[in-house]
């Protein structure tokens, strides 16, 4: 037999791979020719190889065998050959000892390809995972057909048997098991009961607890062959003082009520791997309100530098900074980095809610929380510190993630890492752990220890809000900020220092607001801030006491407390949505998007990309995403708007692309569940449906003009076979699907949740209004507006559009309005009936204040006024002039008049400068929580000039002066 090479090795390494190669050979070992160039690499690296190849000298056969060292290990074969190995296992000590001789036979398989280099770190966990999952299930599997055949079969409400659920945490759970772990282990069980029959009343929880004691015996009790795995109980409820196994009712139940804040982060690992693994993922995802919180969770960082501290702490005291898992830049403090932006923003975005942290980074980077070059350099740093500590536990089999103490283990991990020496291997592990350090330094470092006021300053204001300090010391000290009207500031801060909700706020939390307040008084100093901002400031407060973590959001980032305040403000509308809202505080996280929204393609692109996130089956979830799409967009316009960041115009347009992009999804996640219960619709050609369906929008919507809290005026419009079925399982009639279709969309736009309703919906201007059907054919509509539609109906076509929906139907109906539009009129009746409708609408919604106030809408001379003349001379002149029908908003058709010079040029901009300034004051107006009403005497000589025009246009009995003027050209 040739003897493998050990003088590339060093000296020491050498001689104890020669004397564990003499022991092999007397063992009766040979070693195939295509083991032997890997060898002396695997044996220096790993003495249980070694030991284990010596014990069993014909394992080097079997790791000789085609497929065993090329692969990474397979689910099915190895299922196969562990049931196999059990069934021909007489009794218990015969099922252990085949449990044990499996794992070892794998365990050296899988070291083996690690230290040859045919496998790397991906390949490594998941085989230890994969060979974890199936000696658990195939043992479980054994032990509960056993207890069923012994004490029968536990059952539930519906009959069918119930199994004990094992649920893996830690390594396991995330699928990356390290060669030497503990396994951290839950037991559940769907349902409580008693076993039928059973002469001494058995429970449920008897039976399981039984069980789960056998199975912790078959895996963890050390015999002569060693130990399956070593089991750890302590994750499960209430820890090691709970039951064994518990139900799901209970185990659900204790998170509610005593769940702490670790154990979060332990949750997020946790993997059904064994036993009714169906039952296992329901149970996982009861548990994922109590791991993953519906807000943003900011409180994640101060928990997990508390957990930091206290593991640090214990590694002083045991003096082990040397660990590449709990000391300085290990692996914990890159688990650390990655859960708290799972736990943080796992809530909201379902991406995140991946046990596996290398699968999460590059969610991390797409949700861009990460930056590509950090999420990099922390794959690269947790990659090489576990293959580290694959290293040092497979020298012995031991669970150790210590560095080596002298020269001769610093030899072997250089060796087993690839490197030429100690002091290469030493500089490339300080190099990643710097990197991880600074990184966990920069996401969970508290703000404070950079950025901290002089202790002095920050104690005053602390000790006014706690009422430490009083009277003139108090007035001077925020005098001296720049807050205006002190004495009332300080009367509201006492009134909710002292009040029953800040009374009853835990420990953490209050401890939170104390730290907060005296940024928030330093900050209404900054932008002079008086009781007004106070009090917007503090019904936010109030608003969020009981979920503390928003209070950690503001003292985590100084810089969106700042905003807070600035737009707070600026604007009670935005004070109030973000009280109403808190979730939107994320916003103000990164001043460049709060105060740059995306254009119209990449806020369409961003919406998708959202929805893509949620299962296509989980309405409520998509109902969710699109509020919060849709508030925290209004709350970037609005902030935009108020700083001036952008004119008003742009404001429109971006309210109005916002409710399109919306609309576009909102068809989209309607249309699709209908035809796969009934099938689609098809056209009169015989075609289907695609879903030529659109939706018409009318008034502001449709005009471009939508203000923050604006309705839609909607239609909706198919153009399928009038009398036709669909294709599916359960046809229906067209009429009926695009009905159901129409309600699914008002739903989904109407329906108020937790996070408030999307839109309110007057859908009243469709055919025949509210007596007319949800959904009209595109025909049926063509031939109301020509045959049926008044005067008043034909000026809302004027501003109608298609929002949503089909492009070829949309074609179609836009054809159709240009048709409808472009009929010749007889001008003095189109006047009149003009004239008239004005009349009432003034009777109707005028301010009726005798001239004091100006209703900027509604009252003579306001944007009514203007809006009528508009579409009176689209009406006019659409016939002879159809690129009056091209657009829906005022300004542009405005525009359009005057070069036409169907109006004068004059005439035209004094309309286009007062339907502007009306529109400004009313945004303005609606940040401030206001009514669109304004004094009289500011906006006269617009009203006055607006009234002019309206004068010459509808002079006399309704016959417009200006058309007498081109009647005579």
């Amino acid at each position: 037999m040739t003897t493998p090479d050990f003088t590339a090795l060093p000296a020491l390494l050498a001689d104890a791979m020669q004397r564990q190669w003499e022991r092999f050979a007397e063992a009766g070992g040979q070693l195939p020719a295509q083991l032997l160039e890997a060898l002396p690499d695997v044996w220096a690296g790993s003495d249980y190889v070694a030991e284990r190849m010596i014990h069993t000298p014909a394992m080097a056969h079997w790791l000789a065998q085609p497929g065993v060292l090329d692969t990474p290990l397979q689910a099915a074969s190895l299922r196969r050959e562990v049931i196999e190995a059990l069934r021909s296992a007489a009794d218990e000590a015969a099922q252990m000892s085949a449990l044990r001789q499996l794992r070892h036979r794998h365990m050296v398989r899988i070291i083996w390809r690690d230290l040859s280099g045919l496998g790397d770190y991906h390949s490594t966990v998941a085989d230890l995972s994969l060979l974890a999952d199936t000696l658990i299930d195939a043992a479980l599997e054994k032990l509960y057909r056993a207890a069923c055949k012994r004490d029968g079969t536990p059952r539930g409400p519906d009959g069918a048997p119930v199994r004990l659920v094992v649920f893996a945490m830690g390594k396991l759970g995330a699928s990356e098991l390290n060669l030497s772990s503990d396994i951290d282990l839950v037991f559940g069980y769907e349902h409580e009961g008693e076993l039928a029959g059973h002469r001494n009343g058995l429970t449920h929880h008897q039976f399981f607890i039984r069980l789960g004691q056998q199975l912790i015996r078959m895996l963890d009790q050390n015999t002569a062959d060693g130990f399956v795995f070593r089991v750890d109980m302590r994750l499960r409820p209430w820890g090691a003082s709970g039951a064994l196994a518990a139900g799901f009712d209970a185990i659900e139940a204790y998170y509610e009520e005593q769940g702490r804040e670790w154990e979060r982060y332990a949750l997020i690992k946790i993997r059904p791997v064994a036993g009714d693994l169906a039952a296992g993922q329901r149970m996982v995802q009861r548990l994922r309100p109590f791991v993953y919180r519906r807000y943003i969770d900011f409180g994640a960082f101060e928990s997990l530098r508390e957990m930091k501290v206290l593991i640090e702490r214990e590694v002083r005291r045991k003096g082990i900074q040397a660990d590449v898992k709990l000391g300085p830049g290990g692996i914990r403090e890159v688990e650390f980095i990655v859960q708290a932006f799972q736990l943080i923003r796992g809530g909201q975005l379902p991406a995140l809610r991946v046990p596996n942290l290398l699968r999460v980074l590059p969610q991390l980077v797409a949700l861009e929380l990460l930056p590509a070059d950090v999420a990099g350099e922390l794959r690269d740093a947790y990659i090489f510190l576990r293959n580290t500590e694959h290293r040092l536990q497979a020298v012995a089999d031991r669970q150790t993630q210590r560095l080596p103490e002298n020269d001769d283990g610093w030899e072997r991990l250089a060796l087993s890492l690839g490197y030429a020496d100690r002091r290469a291997c030493e500089r490339a592990l300080a190099h990643h752990r710097d990197r991880v350090r600074f990184h966990f330094s920069q996401v969970i470092a508290d703000p404070e220890e950079d950025h901290h006021e002089p202790e002095g300053a920050e104690g005053e204001l602390m000790a006014v809000w706690l009422g430490k300090i009083e009277g003139e010391a108090a007035i001077s000290l925020l005098e001296g900020l720049g807050i205006n009207e002190p004495v009332p500031i300080l009367e509201k801060l006492a009134e909710f220092r002292d009040s029953r909700p800040v009374a009853g706020m835990q420990r953490i939390a209050r401890e939170r607001l104390d730290r907060l307040i005296p940024h928030v008084l330093e900050n209404l100093g900054y932008h002079q801030g008086g009781p007004v901002t106070c009090d917007r400031l503090l019904a936010f407060l109030e608003a969020v006491l009981r979920r503390s973590a928003y209070i950690a959001l503001l003292v985590e980032n100084p810089h969106a407390l700042t905003q807070l305040v600035k737009l707070s403000s600026a604007s009670p509308w935005i004070a109030e949505q973000l009280t109403r809202h808190p979730v939107l505080l994320d916003e103000l996280l990164d001043v460049r998007s709060l105060y740059t929204p995306p254009q119209r393609s990449a806020l369409a692109d961003e919406l998708r990309q959202q929805l893509l996130r949620v299962a296509e089956d989980d309405l409520e979830q998509q109902m969710e995403v699109l509020r919060h799409f849709k508030q925290a967009h209004l709350l970037r316009v609005a902030a935009s708007e108020v700083t001036e960041a952008m004119p008003l115009m742009r404001v429109s347009d971006y309210l109005t692309w916002l409710a399109e992009a919306i609309l576009h999804e909102i068809v989209q996640l309607a249309w699709a569940p209908l035809v796969a219960r009934h099938g689609r619709p098809h056209r009169e050609d015989g075609e289907p449906c695609d879903p030529d369906f659109i939706i018409v929008g009318y008034g502001k919507l449709g005009g471009l003009e939508l203000g923050y809290d604006s309705d839609l005026d909607l239609v909706f419009l198919h153009d399928a076979e009038a009398d036709g079925m669909t294709d599916g399982e359960k046809p229906v009639s067209n009429e009926q699907f695009f009905s159901r279709l129409g309600q699914r969309i008002i739903h989904i736009l109407t329906t108020r949740t937790m996070s408030g309703q999307l839109y309110e919906v007057d859908a009243r201007l469709r055919p025949s209004g509210a007596a007319g059907l949800l959904v009209s054919s595109i025909a049926a509509f063509e031939k109301y507006q020509r045959e049926q539609a008044w005067t008043w109906e034909h000026q809302a076509l004027v501003r109608a559009r298609v929002v949503g929906g089909c492009p070829t139907a949309g074609a179609r109906f836009a054809a159709i309005r240009h048709d409808i539009l472009a009929q010749p009129r007889d001008q003095a009746e189109l006047a009149q009936a003009v004239c008239e409708m004005r009349e009432k609408m003034i009777q109707h919604l005028g301010s009726g204040s005798q001239g004091e106030r100006f209703s900027l809408k509604h009252d003579p001379g306001g944007i009514v006024d203007i809006e009528f003349m508009v579409q009176y001379g689209v009406l006019r002149w659409a016939a002879q002039h159809g690129e009056l029908t091209r657009f829906t908003d005022n300004v542009r058709l405005l525009e359009t008049l005057a070069v036409l010079e169907l109006m004068p040029a004059q005439d035209a901009g004094l309309l286009r400068e007062a339907y502007l300034a009306y529109r400004s004051a009313a945004h303005r107006l609606a940040l401030r929580n206001e009514k669109s009403e304004v004094d009289a005497a500011e906006y006269s000589e617009l009203r006055d000039g607006v009234r002019t025009v309206w004068e010459k246009w509808f002079h006399g009995a309704g016959a417009p002066g200006i058309a007498g003027e081109h009647e005579q050209q």
